[in-house]
C-alpha cells in the first residue's frame, strides 16, 4: 500500500505485483509493479511504474483494501511478459480460486481486442476451450489416423460400458478427445478417471487428445498414434 500511496492518486498495483496480491502469481523480488492513470515519471528505487493513458472502469478495483488492476487486466498484463507455462498457471490459479473462469475470461478478451497481451492470452485459452463438432472432429481425425498407419475402424461405439470416440479392436486401442477442459466439475473429472481406469483394467491402451491438438497439432497426434500402434502391433 505504501508504494501505491507514494505514486499518488490514480496509482494501483499491476502486472506481477497485482498477481501476487490476487494469489495467482509471484512478485518479482525487489520490485513492485504499479500502473498510474495518465502520464507519470518516477525513478524511485524498487518501483516499476507504467503510465496508462486510457483505462476501462472495469480494469480497476480494490482487493484487501489496495487499489489494483482487475483479475482480467492482471492476466492480460502478465501475458505481455510471462513465459507460457507461468501464464497458464496464473490462469489456472484464477480459475481455482473462483476469481474468473476461463470461458468468462475469453469473453472479456473479446472486448479488449488489439490491446497488448490479449492475442497471446486468447491463444492460450483456445488450446483448452476449443471444441469441434463430432462431425468435424471425425473428418479431421480420420486422415491423421490413416497417415499414422492406423485407419479408423470404429467411432462412437460402446466399450466396457462407456461410449468411446475411436476404437481399434485388433489393437485394443481407444482414443478419446477432450474439449472444454477448463472448469470441469468434480463429477465430470471423476467420470473421466473411472472411464480411464475401466479401460486399463480391461487391458486396453487409451490415448487422450484435445480438440485443439487434432485441429492445430496434427503432426504430434499422428506421431503419438504411430508410435503407440507400432508398440501394440
Amino acid at each position: 500500500m505504501a508504494a501505491v500511496l507514494a505514486c499518488g492518486e490514480g496509482a494501483m498495483l499491476s502486472h506481477r505485483s497485482a498477481a501476487a496480491l490476487w494469489d495467482i502469481g509471484a512478485e518479482t523480488p525487489g520490485r513492485i509493479d504499479l500502473s498510474v492513470a495518465g502520464r507519470f515519471e518516477s525513478r524511485r528505487s524498487g518501483l516499476k511504474v507504467r503510465s496508462r493513458l486510457t483505462w476501462r472502469g472495469a480494469d480497476v478495483t480494490e482487493h484487501r483494501g489496495i487499489p489494483v488492476t482487475s483479475v482480467v487486466q492482471t492476466l492480460v498484463d502478465l501475458a505481455t511478459e510471462l513465459p507460457d507455462g507461468r501464464l497458464e498457471r496464473a490462469v489456472n490459479e484464477a480459475d481455482k480460486r473462483d476469481l474468473i473462469d476461463p470461458e468468462a475470461l475469453r469473453k472479456a478478451l473479446e472486448e479488449r481486442v488489439g490491446k497488448p497481451g490479449v492475442k497471446r492470452l486468447a491463444a492460450l485459452l483456445d488450446k483448452r476451450t476449443f471444441r469441434l463438432s463430432d462431425d468435424e472432429l471425425e473428418r479431421l481425425f480420420r486422415p491423421i489416423a490413416a497417415a499414422a498407419g492406423v485407419p479408423v475402424e470404429l467411432t462412437k461405439v460402446w466399450v466396457n460400458g462407456v461410449e468411446v470416440d475411436f476404437y481399434w479392436p485388433k489393437l485394443d486401442l481407444v482414443v478419446e478427445t477432450d474439449g472444454l477442459r477448463y472448469h470441469r466439475t468434480a463429477a465430470a473429472q471423476t467420470r473421466d478417471r473411472v472411464r480411464d481406469q475401466t479401460h486399463t483394467a480391461a487391458g486396453l491402451t487409451q490415448l487422450r487428445f484435445t480438440h485443439w491438438q487434432v485441429k492445430r497439432e496434427s503432426a504430434y497426434v499422428r506421431r503419438i498414434l504411430a508410435r503407440t500402434a507400432a508398440r501394440l502391433a
